[in-house]
């Protein structure tokens, strides 16, 4: 992997992609929250349940890349142990937000979506940290 000229390596592309993946799917599942909120048509739980295991899923293997990137960085070492600490809290709450969402039908609720809504953020914040070590290359 190539070192810019100040020394930091670059965000991988596929912890980029591991990192991206997750946010979306997090997202789904809040829509899918607010949607059985509002209709309390079971199969929205349902959705979201499974958006929030693939989240978790992403979430997982993207926290063990954020561990490794983290040993290996010098410079910048700060954003990435924030980048990790959030990924951390996200897989945390998303564990606890899944184990919610086993629960029986409206017995969810209210939990489920106050509880997507604030993994979704630590998984936008976790990107956002994640991606702040990106550089442009400056012209020649």
């Amino acid at each position: 992997m190539a070192v810019t000229a100040d020394g930091v390596r670059p965000i991988h592309p596929l912890h980029a992609f591991l990192l991206a993946g997750a946010a979306p799917l997090f997202l789904g599942a809040l829509l899918a929250d607010l949607a059985y909120g509002s209709t309390a048509e079971i199969q929205w739980s349902n959705f979201a349940a499974w958006l929030i295991v693939g989240a978790m899923a992403f979430t997982g293997v993207a926290l063990l890349w954020a561990l490794i990137a983290l040993f290996r960085a010098r410079p910048r070492r700060g954003w990435r142990l924030f980048c990790f600490l959030l990924l951390l809290a996200a897989f945390g709450l998303g564990f606890v937000d899944a184990l919610v969402h086993a629960g029986d039908a409206w017995a969810i609720m209210p939990m489920a979506p106050i509880l997507s809504a604030i993994v979704s953020a630590l998984a936008l914040l976790a990107v956002w940290a994640g991606f702040s070590s990106l550089r442009l290359r400056e012209p020649r």
